[in-house]
């Protein structure tokens, strides 16, 4: 140890020494400011290598292939689903009969494997691919969400993957809205339940995300190909069919076609109201509340269901479709009322399709500018020319899809901008050690006369970004003023190329910048009420409040708001009470889901009230109003109330053991005491290493595996200004992977005065004294954003915050189990915490075997899984479901490669048991590392001063709750249940 510690000083001193030695020479000369003309040229320069580049965009692809001339094909080709040439050997795929059809290939995936098919081009040119293709299920399927998820396949040609957007190809499903709509006790209506449609599908394959107006073309020569899909999603696959590019004629060709037809007779318009969807392809497009005096049905104060839309109908790819009755042929025009005032000044668009089949080219990407009320939206051209559509006599079906396809090139040019300026940022990281020193003169034209030229890049980039969105959005808005601003600091910067590593941070912000508005420009969030089929010639209705509706309607819901009154938190005697201590999101969905299929199984009916505050369960559990079940309370609550016989112990139902079976065993030592348990785990956060691809390639560092590797790095971190994040008070890490507990079997007093403990407290206290990492970290997430920490251990909250706030960073980030102590026999331990939310019945209950019901019935697998879709289906990635049923998680849309990390992790998850007196034992360890890290005290000395504190308070509380007399004689112990090996039932859930 004192030879690693020497060799890392050694390190430090030669590092500062050549900081401060280094010398430049020669004056600055200021660079040219580099104009459009420069593109060209600086198009040369390459951009910064991305960490597993997922290859070029498909619209990069496709302007290459008409740069070569490739033409159409002409000619179409069948592939059976189930003629395949080749598949992998976990044998997932066989030939059947599914739903009506026979000779199909059934595809019971369920982990990472692939299919094959040889395929014989007649002639060279691009080609659509269509599937024919029906959701898979059978009796070990899950009957919740794994039949409402698309199945997402990658497709490669002949070993090789065109394009990045073909590793994501996404088969949708269909689902429809149980109506008609109910309503709960109150009035207001109960959000409908989705369910799939069985039905067999046709979908040419296309973009997801809505990055692109029409189907993908694929381009083949003449002669044999393989076509390789991979998967870990079932799917049922009919025909496979290779065929020419579908053509859209614009408005004039297809108006200009039109039979002769006389006036319509009818003056009629049909009304379709937007909430009324026959059809869905995502379950999270959900119907919305408005009070608006035009918006049908009106809300009169009610939660009323009377539009569609908004936040829950904004991502590309997402189509609704309803149908309408034509009284008889001829031509009508298409109105909607609609509100797009959600992003300032900026479009959003739907690709519009009648039976369909779009009917013209001006409808693919139909624009919906901005506004910031209700507006009545009519088809027409660009120049205000009304569309009419041709429409024969009977049913139509309509539908719209987001779409963010005009936005795709000012997505793509932002992800190379973004790279262009991180290649940047990395260059004068290296220069300046990451120290932005204003007193330290450059000489950078001369020195490293690639840094301009970078920056002059990334500048034309933001520039090219700033016209193309302009186009897109036909007008500037904020993200437009954003480009051009940040292409003006850039300028200033190349005016004086001798100042730009004193614009490091700036750097940094504007990556983060470009992903924020990335975020932005791929979200289009759009609310309808109303669609208006009318004559053409006909007086179109009104669609738009006017000032005296408004008013009358702004005072009816002023009124409304005293005379609707529900008190939510009294309780029922006759009903189970359930009170949640989250956000009303989680408790609606919680009621939702009791009244669709917890009581109609069991007849017990429930009441899921919102707890705005977690001490009002100690107040009123004291004024004996408590309720039945508790959901979403920290994990040391639990052990709080039982102590004071306030909580049923759970351990007395015969199948307490089978439903803790699906919990890792380390996420139950909180909730044991005194030999019961008295709480089940709800949601469970997870530790793991975040670290970045980019900074630790650039460094030539490795991930590391043990505590060793990290004392390895450490000195390459801090050398280039960087730095490692350890939460300073994750103490369980330390003490649980060196063999130590904090409590004795009997749970009298601490266990940490132990070789084993004195040595896990050392190691802790000395990552921070001896290898440097810092003390102190208001956000890593900021610090990891920008790059000054690329490494460090968080949990859930942290992945959550990447997946949503750091845009800019997909695909240069990644997650490993966390660093582990190697043992004599070479294995790895990597014991940690993680902190959990906790459910629990109270022993007032006078429904105890019905709240035990309720509770299992929630944990469940399935319950779980499906809570977890609906709240991310209707509320983000943001909402991100953490169960802590392990089946459940695995089931939920985690990336396969994170979900192998994180439950390769869980296995070692064990909490701090929490006994009378435990509380003691965060203060006084945090007391102790202070003690060693900041005030230099001896690390054994400083441990057993906390370790007399504990048991002192231990003893003390003992003594009140009884196990101990006043004279120190212990009555009755508190067994502590052990945990000294990782938990193998997580194994059958992990990726393989």
């Amino acid at each position: 140890m004192r030879n690693k510690r020497a060799v890392i000083a050694c390190i430090l001193i030669l590092a500062v020494a050549s900081l401060i030695f280094t010398r430049f020479k020669g004056e600055s000369v200021p660079t040219s400011v580099h104009t459009d003309q420069d593109a060209q040229q600086l198009s040369n320069i390459p951009s910064a290598p991305a960490a597993n580049d997922p290859g070029p965009f498909y619209l990069n692809v496709y302007k290459d292939w008409e740069a070569k001339g490739l033409k159409p094909a002409t000619e179409t080709v069948l592939l059976p689903g189930a003629n395949l040439s080749g598949k992998s050997d976990k044998n997932l795929s066989i030939s059947g009969n599914y739903e009506g059809e026979s000779g199909v290939l059934i595809w019971k995936s369920g982990q990472d494997n692939w299919i094959e098919y040889e395929v014989t081009i007649p002639s060279d040119g691009l080609y659509e691919l269509n599937v024919s293709y029906h959701s898979y299920s059978n009796s070990t399927t899950s009957s919740t969400t794994a039949s409402r998820r698309p199945t997402v396949l990658s497709l490669q040609i002949d070993g090789v993957i065109p394009f990045r957007e073909a590793r994501s190809l996404t088969l949708w499903r269909k689902f429809q809205d149980e109506m008609p709509m109910k309503t709960n006790e109150y009035g207001d209506d109960i959000r409908p339940r989705s369910n799939e449609k069985n039905e067999w599908l046709n979908e040419t394959l296309t973009d997801s995300s809505g990055s692109y107006d029409e189907p993908f073309q694929w381009h083949f020569t003449k002669g044999i190909h393989t076509l390789r899909f991979s998967g870990a999603d079932p799917i049922v696959i009919g025909e496979l069919k290779l065929q020419p590019p579908t053509s859209i004629p614009d408005y004039a060709s297809v108006a200009s076609h039109y039979p002769q037809t006389k006036e319509i007779s009818s003056s009629a318009t049909q009304i379709v109201q937007a909430e009324a969807s026959v059809w869905k392809n995502d379950p999270a497009i959900q119907l919305s509340v408005d009070q608006d005096p035009l918006t049908i049905p009106k809300a009169n104060g009610y939660q009323t269901l009377n539009t569609l839309g908004g936040i829950r109908w904004q991502n590309g790819g997402q189509t609704a479709a309803w149908t309408f009755q034509v009284p008889e042929s001829g031509l009508y025009r298409i109105a909607m009322r609609s509100y797009q005032g959600f992003n300032s000044n900026l479009s959003v668009f739907r690709t519009i399709a009648i039976d369909g089949k779009v009917p013209f080219r001006e409808l693919l990407s139909y624009r919906f500018p901005y506004f910031s009320k209700w507006k009545g939206t009519v088809l027409t051209s660009s120049s205000g020319e009304n569309y009419e559509f041709y429409l024969e006599k009977g049913t139509h079906t309509l539908s719209l899809t987001a779409s963010i396809a005009p936005y795709q090139s000012v997505i793509a040019l932002s992800e190379q901008a973004a790279n262009t300026i991180r290649k940047a940022d990395q260059e004068i990281r290296a220069m300046t050690g990451g120290l932005v020193d204003k007193n330290r003169s450059w000489n950078i034209v001369d020195e490293f006369p690639e840094l301009p030229q970078t920056l002059g890049l990334a500048r034309t980039q933001l520039l090219q970004m700033s016209d193309a969105m302009q186009a897109a959005n036909h007008g500037s808005d904020n993200t437009t003023q954003m480009l051009q601003t940040t292409a003006q600091e850039l300028n200033s910067y190349l005016k004086n190329p001798n100042t730009i590593p004193y614009h490091m941070d700036e750097l940094t912000d504007i990556i983060e910048q470009i992903g924020g508005m990335r975020e932005t420009l791929v979200k289009s969030p759009l609310q309808l009420d109303q669609f208006y089929i009318v004559p053409a010639g006909k007086k179109l209705p009104s669609m738009e409040a006017n000032w005296g509706q408004k008013v009358t309607g702004t005072f009816n819901n002023f009124v409304y708001s005293f005379t609707r009154h529900r008190d939510t938190n009294e309780v029922d005697e006759d009903t189970l009470n359930v009170w949640v201590n989250r956000g009303r999101d989680y408790v609606d969905l919680l009621q939702e889901l009791a009244n669709h299929s917890f009581t109609p199984e069991t007849g017990i009916k429930v009441k899921v009230n919102l707890l705005q505050n977690e001490n009002l369960l100690v107040l009123s559990n004291a004024a004996g109003l408590s309720p039945d079940v508790a959901l979403g309370q920290p994990q040391d609550k639990p052990s709080d109330f039982a102590m004071r016989n306030a909580l049923l112990d759970l351990h007395a139902f015969p199948d307490f053991q089978q439903e803790a079976d699906q919990f890792a065993p380390g996420a139950l030592l909180p909730y044991a005491y005194n030999g019961g348990y008295y709480a089940l785990p709800e949601t469970q956060s997870f530790k793991v290493l975040f670290y970045r691809k980019d900074i630790l390639q650039q460094l030539g560092l490795k991930v590391p595996d043990t505590w060793d590797d990290v004392y390895d790095l450490m000195p390459t971190l801090l050398q280039n200004s960087y730095n490692f994040y350890m939460p300073p008070g994750d103490f369980l890490t330390f003490f649980y992977q060196n063999g130590s507990e904090l409590f004795t079997k009997d749970g009298m007093k601490s266990a940490l005065d132990t070789p084993e403990g004195f040595k896990g407290f050392k190691q802790w206290t000395d990552l921070f004294s001896i290898y440097g990492i810092e003390k102190s970290v208001p956000s890593f997430f900021q610090h990891f954003r920008k790059g000054d920490m690329p490494i460090g251990i968080a949990d859930y909250n942290m992945y959550v915050q990447m997946l949503v706030a750091a845009p800019e960073l997909t695909g240069w980030w990644g997650i490993a189990p966390i660093p582990g102590t190697k043992q004599a026999d070479g294995s790895v331990v990597r014991w940690t915490g993680g902190g959990q939310t906790s459910s629990f019945i109270y022993k007032n209950s006078k429904h105890p075997q019905e709240a035990w019901t309720f509770l299992k019935w929630l944990m469940s697998a399935d319950v779980q899984e499906l809570y977890g879709s609906e709240l991310e289906s209707f509320n983000g990635t943001a909402f991100r479901w953490n169960t802590a049923n392990v089946e459940a998680f695995s089931r939920l849309p985690w990336k396969k490669e994170d979900l192998k990390v994180i439950l390769d992790q869980w296995r070692w998850m064990k909490e701090a048991p929490n006994l009378p007196g435990s509380y003691m034992v965060q203060r006084e360890l945090t007391n102790a590392w202070n003690r060693t890290v900041i005030e230099g005290m001896n690390d054994r000395e400083s441990l057993e001063e906390a370790i007399t504190n504990i048991n002192r308070e231990i003893m003390r509380k003992e003594q009140e709750f009884g196990f101990v007399d006043s004279k120190g004689a212990v009555q009755h112990t508190l067994p502590v249940p052990f945990i000294t090996a990782p938990w193998e039932g997580v194994n059958r859930y992990v990726p393989q």
